[in-house]
């Protein structure tokens, strides 16, 4: 059985010739129907005739490479990251511990206790399910948060009920409740909503992202798409079938490995093969980066280090930690100009935060999605 969070909706009693059967053609009463009331999260008791919602409790050996600087003048502009990316194996060298100075800026794991300063709310994508359950429909209310969708299902309850499911929110409700008056209960608690969405969204991604397998058949997330490994193929050299910089869900890898290697091996040669495509990329996004702010570096590195995503010292080293290359685009892009934004502004104020948005608008979705991932969701190494 899938988690659910669920919010009922309890209302009074209706009385008996308020009610009609699910299946009754007979018109409903001319007097209004009953409005639903109940009690609030809060336990605060409602005006007469407003519906209020009753909420529930809530529910790897580190591989050296030559460190290599990155080009700031002159570099390879890449307007979006699925234009080919040269394949640089050592573009970058893994450090897994290096020590940050004390003026280091730097971008933690969402348990660290530097955390992310909060900002925009992610929209939640509510679109309706391919099917639908037997007599349901499909409804959108706007509220003003954003528009949110749901499947709507008639029933002979006396309540009416959320249900995050996998398809969503789902509403089911009396026969006798309005329209308009479930409309009304949705805008209500919009925000109950929306953070439930959110939640399940977040435990979904990080399910996905730890559930790896190595072996013939398993799955790894790369650029944000799961690909599926594959053993046996006689080369020498790993390749993958599809586009590895568009990557699509279900692309495969296939790693110069027997089919009968063990896990310990696939997992070191998937290992392998995501370092050097972090490289790859990593070093591609940074000089477009560096053209379009005008900034220059040092040097950067890839890191493995386990408490952050990346940093930057004020003599313009940066550190990138090579499993971002586990997400999509947007927040490989995201981390790389916060880290670049720290050679103007070394801290988290918000002439920093201007910084980035003026080099990257747009961020905050990129931050918040970002902000649901710590190092226990991302695949073991």
């Amino acid at each position: 059985m899938p988690r659910t969070d669920q919010l009922d909706l309890f209302s009074a009693p209706p009385r008996a010739e308020d009610l009609a059967p699910a299946n009754s053609n007979t018109a409903p009463p001319a007097r209004p129907a009953p409005t639903p009331a109940v009690t609030s999260p809060a336990g605060n008791t409602p005006a007469a005739g407003a519906p209020v919602v009753d909420a529930p409790a809530a529910v790897a050996p580190a591989v050296d490479a030559p460190v290599a600087d990155v080009p700031t003048a002159g570099a390879p502009v890449v307007a979006a990251p699925g234009r080919p990316l040269p394949a640089t194996p050592n573009a970058a060298a893994l450090d897994a511990s290096a020590p940050l100075k004390s003026d280091a800026g730097e971008l933690p794991f969402l348990n660290s206790s530097n955390a992310l300063s909060d900002s925009a709310p992610i929209r939640i994508q509510t679109t309706c399910p391919a099917t639908l359950p037997p007599n349901a429909r499909w409804r959108e209310v706007r509220t003003d948060q954003q528009t949110i969708g749901f499947v709507l299902q008639r029933s002979k309850r006396r309540s009416i009920g959320f249900l995050i499911t996998d398809d969503g929110l789902r509403v089911t409700a009396p026969n006798w409740v309005t329209l308009s008056q479930i409309d009304e209960a949705v805008i209500e608690k919009a925000r109950w909503i929306l953070n439930k969405l959110r939640d399940w969204h977040a435990r979904q991604s990080r399910l996905a992202l730890a559930q790896t397998l190595w072996q013939q058949d398993g799955e790894m997330p790369y650029l944000g798409k799961r690909i599926r490994i594959a053993l046996g193929s006689g080369r020498s050299a790993a390749f993958m079938t599809g586009d590895m910089n568009e990557p699509q869900d279900g692309d495969t890898l296939h790693l110069p490995l027997p089919a009968n290697a063990d896990d310990a091996r696939v997992r070191d040669a998937a290992q392998a093969w995501l370092q050097g495509r972090a490289g790859a990329w990593f070093g591609v996004r940074l000089s477009h980066f560096l053209e379009l702010s005008g900034l220059r570096i040092k040097r950067w590195r890839l890191s493995g280090a386990a408490t952050r995503w990346g940093s930057c010292t004020s003599d313009g080293n940066i550190m990138l930690n090579w499993r971002l290359i586990h997400f999509s685009p947007s927040i490989i892009d995201y981390v790389i100009v916060h880290e670049l934004a720290h050679l103007r502004e070394m801290n988290h104020s918000q002439d920093f935060w201007a910084e980035v948005g003026n080099i990257l608008p747009g961020f905050e979705d990129a931050k918040n999605l970002l902000k649901h991932h710590d190092p226990g969701s991302l695949p073991a190494f």
